[in-house]
């Protein structure tokens, strides 16, 4: 599965972006951005890829997600069913780290919202969070202006000061992320998206990397510093962060 790159710097009217997304099932496009990116689920399951994390997700979920982290949120198979009735809902808040200034959040006032972005660079989900916040969040969607903008500082402050949190993907991820692999690692990669709750065969990623076996492990280890069997035992999230 080929990581993209989206481009979200068509601001014209506002220095962030607010939208729902509703569709039959969310985008699979595994992906990153230059911006954050905070999601709230209103009506949607399945399982969210963030770094090299695997999380299942589900209705009422928050996640703040750094700039230029890869993501994907996948749903359920029953959300491809042709029959399908279900639908995939979710908040999604787009803003750069100085979406108000250089040095805004550098002032001793803001220096905690500061601290929460870099948190955000490995994801971050918040637990247990509260009604009032999340309907603080839908209500800025109706707002304009000075209000929404006021509306989401002070969300962003409430974030902020929560602390029932989970961080989400590893620091080796971050460290080895590079977004320009070749094919071959692409193909791989796909193939242990689509499979990553089932076993997972060296002779099939052999296979798709057109490499029998033995060559495939030689040039798996060659690139990723370790062995492809090594990295199968501990999970998939491992996988994940050989690819970058």
């Amino acid at each position: 599965m080929k990581l993209h790159l989206l481009d979200r710097s068509n601001l014209t009217n506002s220095s962030f972006t607010t939208k729902i997304n509703e569709y039959p099932y969310f985008l699979k496009i595994w992906h990153y951005h230059p911006e954050l990116e905070l999601v709230v689920v209103l009506k949607s399951e399945g399982t969210c890829f963030i770094g090299d994390s695997v999380e299942k997700f589900g209705i009422g979920d928050v996640v703040l997600i750094g700039k230029n982290l890869p993501h994907m949120w996948l749903n359920d198979d029953g959300y491809f069913e042709q029959t399908s009735e279900q639908t995939a809902k979710a908040i999604a808040i787009h803003f750069k780290e100085n979406y108000l200034g250089p040095k805004f959040f550098e002032t001793p006032e803001m220096i905690h919202i500061l601290e929460l972005f870099k948190r955000a660079s490995y994801g971050l989900k918040f637990l247990n969070v509260n009604k009032k916040l999340i309907n603080s969040i839908k209500s800025m969607l109706e707002l304009e202006g000075f209000e929404k903008t006021m509306a989401f500082l002070h969300i962003l402050h409430a974030l902020a000061k929560h602390t029932d949190t989970k961080k989400l993907s590893s620091q080796g991820f971050i460290n080895s992320f590079n977004s320009s692999k070749s094919d071959t690692q692409d193909n791989v990669q796909a193939y242990i998206f689509k499979n990553f709750n089932l076993d997972i065969s060296l002779n099939k990623a052999a296979e798709i990397a057109h490499m029998n076996p033995s060559a495939f492990s030689r040039y798996f280890k060659r690139v990723n510093k370790k062995r492809f069997l090594d990295t199968l035992p501990k999970s998939v999230l491992d996988m994940l962060v050989s690819y970058y």
